[in-house]
């Protein structure tokens, strides 16, 4: 039987530490992976973007979401705690020649804009790494103006399967919190008062050797993280769905889209 006890840190502050020791160190090569690209055009569909909308991306890493609601809406916001992760976000704006755009050094849980600032607020792949992820969304729908529109996107694992993928990602993200199934993410949503929610879903593909050479574990836990995946080829039980194809571990992250409008 799988042991999912694994201790995590809890003080806000050592969590952020977490994510911006983890992240300044993936900035290198986090954009460069295609799989993170492939999904943006459902993701930009789903948030319904428009040429008139002013967006904020939280969390906003290497740009990618970034500059692909920039190349379409009015303005675009980015904001990171991790600096790192930020010079890459500028370094892809000029490569894009994107003019609409600023950056943001800063945490998520404490947004440093006024109420009603934004017509669009989106976020992708962060919501796990919060350890109050209410919380955030409080803050998205605060900045958010009435009638606008708040986007999330992230891994939602089964139920059933979410110890099992928390003990799995934090031993190979040590910033990961907790990720939430599909009806957990959309009640977040309608505890939030927000209307109209929408839902998309797809299964973000890796490469699991590539993925790991971009991640930064504990080393004495990485022969623990390949053994794992190991043991799940044909199981399922982790949520990753992993298979061995062609001599490569592959891996594909369940992931949700949920989309709503802020009541006005």
């Amino acid at each position: 039987m799988l042991n999912t006890n694994l201790s995590t840190a809890v003080n806000p502050v050592v969590h952020n530490e977490l994510i911006v020791d983890q992240f300044n160190r993936q900035a290198a090569t986090f954009a460069q992976r295609h799989a993170h690209a492939d999904p943006l055009d459902l993701l930009l569909r789903t948030a319904g973007v428009t040429a008139s909308d002013t967006v904020l991306d939280l969390g906003c890493g290497p740009g990618l979401v970034s500059c692909a609601f920039a190349a379409k809406a009015a303005h675009v916001t980015g904001l990171d705690i991790a600096p790192a992760m930020l010079e890459s976000a500028k370094a892809r704006q000029v490569e894009h020649s994107l003019a609409n755009m600023t950056w943001l050094c800063g945490d998520v849980s404490a947004l440093p804009f006024a109420d009603n600032s934004f017509s669009m607020v989106v976020t992708r792949y962060t919501f796990h790494h919060f350890l109050s992820p209410s919380s955030v969304l409080s803050e998205m729908v605060r900045v958010c103006r009435p009638g606008g529109r708040v986007v999330v996107a992230d891994v939602t694992p089964e139920e059933e399967k979410l110890a099992a993928y928390d003990y799995f990602e934090t031993l190979r993200d040590p910033s990961h919190a907790h990720a939430l199934s599909v009806s957990g993410l959309k009640s977040m949503f309608a505890s939030a008062n927000m209307r109209d929610i929408e839902t998309a879903s797809y299964g973000l593909k890796m490469d699991f050797e590539d993925l790991m050479s971009g991640s930064f574990p504990n080393p004495q836990d990485v022969a623990t993280i390949w053994q794992l995946v190991r043991d799940d080829l044909g199981k399922d039980n982790i949520g990753l769905d992993a298979q061995l194809k062609n001599g490569k571990y592959m891996i594909s992250f369940p992931t949700t889209i949920v989309a709503a409008n802020k009541t006005a």
